[in-house]
């Protein structure tokens, strides 16, 4: 079992910063690819980004590509994904995800969900 915990989420201006943060229970988090994914409202979770358990190998959505980044620390067990340039069409509530295999962009697949954190950017 793995719990995740989201945080980081908030009220930015366009052009500007947040760095989401997603801390893991459990002592096997170094072997589940870790994925963000984001829900606007009436819209279906889309994918964001994903990193290998490694760290070395990181997957974004296009519309994300060159402002956001992935990234892992797993001797703190937690995922963060700094985004930066932000737009008001990223506003959403951002969930991690943890995933036994390899990576995916289909939410389905993935087998543990933090709660979320809102994102919203305002123009």
């Amino acid at each position: 079992q793995v719990q995740l915990v989201e945080s980081g989420g908030g009220l930015v201006q366009a052009g500007g910063s947040l760095r989401l943060s997603c801390a893991a229970s459990g002592r096997t988090f170094s072997r589940y690819v870790m994925g963000w994914f984001r829900q606007a409202p009436g819209k279906e979770r889309e994918f964001v980004a994903a990193i290998s358990w490694s760290g070395s190998v990181t997957y974004y959505t296009d519309s994300v590509k060159g402002r956001f980044t992935i990234s892992r620390d797993n001797a703190k067990n937690t995922v963060y994904l700094q985004m930066n340039s932000l737009k008001p069409e990223d506003t959403a509530v951002y969930y991690c995800a943890a995933r036994d295999g390899t990576w995916s962009p289909r939410a389905y697949l993935y087998d543990y969900w933090g709660q979320g954190t809102q994102v919203t950017v305002s123009s």
